[in-house]
């Protein structure tokens, strides 16, 4: 942990260091909450502050910082006048298009690597282009937090795990399972779940005949929408 990144501490003006001390948080400063991405970063390029993160499980969440309290109001200040120019606002309805056509151009990348990864039989294309866009448009979207929004691997990777983690929990009774909260038991039941579904995709890949019990047929013809949890695992 750096010397300026502490825990939350038991207290509401106070931190915890790395090696558990408890430090009271100096007069005159403020904790500035998350939120505001451009105050945060300015705030903490002018001078003194203390960062608060908590980890939670494998997570780590921020809880704001800590800073003087002039400063921060000194630079929100700032940015309020900032961005109550014309110039502000042509600059953010920019970026916004930006972000809307790049964000509408990974989706169809996405769908793409899913449709490479499925590479069902020709006799199931219209099947596979259903399964491809349902898990799209449940795993692209902008903070959704799944595994397809992750830059950490390949999209081919990405893709894989989306479909896997689609047909988890809506072809399988995994969301009403009684897991036993023993380590690693989840792990095992996903790894069990994950090869049924690759099971079931062989299937429309060698081209076989599929009844009307298949449980994507069935689930795709049901049309309920994905119940994912969002972490990175899906």
């Amino acid at each position: 942990m750096n010397e300026n990144v502490f825990s939350p501490g038991p207290g509401d003006r106070t931190v915890r260091s790395a090696d558990g001390r408890t430090i009271n948080v100096p007069d005159g400063w403020t904790l500035l909450p998350p939120g505001d991405a451009a105050l945060t970063r300015r705030v903490k390029s002018a001078g003194d502050h203390w960062v608060v993160q908590e980890k939670k499980g494998r997570k780590i969440f921020g809880r704001g910082i800590w800073a003087p309290s002039a400063t921060i109001e000194r630079i929100r200040a700032e940015l309020g006048t900032e961005r109550s120019t014309d110039q502000y606002a042509k600059r953010k309805e920019a970026d916004a298009r930006r972000r809307e056509v790049a964000q509408a151009e990974y989706v169809e990348d996405f769908h793409a690597a899913v449709l490479r990864f499925l590479a069902f039989a020709s006799m199931y294309s219209t099947t596979a282009d259903r399964l491809a866009r349902a898990v799209a448009d449940h795993a692209t979207p902008v903070g959704s937090g799944t595994v397809a929004r992750t830059k950490r691997i390949p999209v081919e990777e990405r893709a894989e795990a989306a479909v896997i983690a689609w047909l988890r929990h809506q072809t399988t009774a995994y969301d009403s399972m009684k897991i036993p909260r023993i380590k690693g038991k989840r792990r095992e039941v996903r790894r069990m779940l994950a090869q049924r579904s690759q099971e079931l995709l062989g299937r429309y890949r060698r081209g076989e005949s599929i009844d009307d019990a298949c449980p994507l047929a069935i689930a795709l013809a049901i049309g309920k929408r994905p119940r994912l949890p969002t972490d990175q695992h899906g």
